[in-house]
């Protein structure tokens, strides 16, 4: 029995009411196990804000896995499971620095940064801990690009290493993001490249770097094929020897889509079907309440209905509260069949990554996306 169909056989048999997100633990430990034998060495990180629901964090925590985490709240969700504080680290470049303290005074002793002004924070609330660089990448080909809200240049990156060294850090690496839901593996070529340079700069100033963080990016399968992900550890290897040779640096990688994207259906109703010009679909999931990655159209879910045998036509699909910009696909080219009727459900598939995270607390009055976890 794959994936979908215990997934099909928990909605058939527990009914939950819609919207809603079914997850299957037992999909999330064979990705984990696929990415220990494609990246054997690698420190797994696992990027929390893909998905914080309590069974997935506890199935996790059971693996040699460590805990990206990008706030207090995830901190707390991560110690409340046991978790030793020793497999976290504080990946958001853009922290309080209260907040950057406590974690420290916990024992958190990994922290990512990316300007001179965090930098400062960090040298002043967490002395003598470990600290990584965040570079600037562009990443072309990602379907959800995360270029321009972090990140320095390669430039600036050296110089802030070196001088973290003198605020009395310990700077220990750099780190890049390709862009989330990556579809071209030689942009981590092309980042690591980028990377070499910045462990060059330090080395001739006296400060030997340890760590690559090659980010996450590792896509999940939506409608567009995606290269398998032997392209994508061959990519990262591959690189990783020539640029560095024999003094290889240890690689860290931070998955959060791969690890739990396909992992999971959201499962919606239809609460209307109307004609405006064109077929107008609506359901009780949208932007606000867990398909916030449809915004501007970035992330095309495979879709899914009990008539998909039939005659289909293009439709307009919208969520269900009321704001105009609430309209999951206009220009996608999306096709629902002809026999779609009002109270017939819709399944997002690979929608166990950045669905229940993303909903709103209650826009509009909803209450925010249940998940159950099998």
């Amino acid at each position: 029995m794959d994936s979908l169909q215990r997934i099909d056989a928990y909605l058939a048999r527990e009914t939950p009411p819609t919207p809603c997100v079914v997850v299957d633990l037992l999909t999330i430990r064979q990705q984990y196990h696929t990415l220990r034998d494609a990246l054997p060495d690698a420190l797994i990180y696992y990027a929390v804000k893909a998905n914080p629901a309590v069974p997935v964090l506890k199935a996790l925590s059971r693996l040699d896995i460590g805990f990206d985490l990008a706030s207090t709240g995830e901190i707390d969700r991560c110690l409340a499971l046991g978790i030793p504080v020793e497999r976290f680290c504080f990946g958001n470049t853009i922290k309080r620095e209260r907040d950057i303290g406590w974690a420290h005074s916990l024992g958190l002793d990994l922290f990512a940064f990316d300007s001179p002004a965090e930098l400062d924070k960090l040298a002043r609330a967490t002395p003598g801990a470990r600290v990584f660089c965040r570079l600037s990448i562009h990443g072309r080909g990602a379907e959800w690009p995360l270029t321009r809200k972090f990140g320095c240049p390669a430039r600036m990156a050296g110089e802030l290493l070196v001088r973290a060294k003198l605020l009395g850090l310990r700077p220990v690496g750099v780190s890049f993001h390709v862009g989330s839901q990556q579809t071209d593996p030689m942009q981590w070529a092309v980042a690591i490249g980028i990377a070499a340079g910045v462990f060059r700069d330090c080395s001739r100033q006296g400060i030997a770097l340890e760590l690559l963080n090659v980010g996450g990016g590792l896509p999940a399968h939506y409608r567009a094929p995606v290269p398998p992900l032997s392209s994508y550890a061959e990519a990262i290897l591959s690189s990783v020897s020539a640029q560095f040779g024999s003094a290889a640096p240890r690689i860290m990688v931070e998955p959060g889509r791969y690890l739990v994207g396909d992992a999971g259906v959201l499962r919606s109703q239809v609460l209307l079907i109307a004609r405006h010009g064109r077929r107008w679909v609506y359901l009780d999931a949208g932007r606000y309440n867990g398909l916030a990655e449809t915004q501007g159209e970035a992330i095309h879910y495979a879709l899914r209905t009990q008539h998909d045998l039939g005659a289909s036509d293009p439709v307009v699909l919208a969520g269900p509260t009321c704001d105009s910009t609430d309209i999951i696909y206009d220009r996608a080219h999306y096709e629902l069949p002809l026999d779609l009727a009002i109270g017939d459900t819709v399944d997002f598939l690979s929608a166990g990554a950045y669905t229940a995270s993303y909903a709103s607390v209650e826009f509009n009055g909803f209450p925010p996306l249940a998940v159950h976890c099998i």
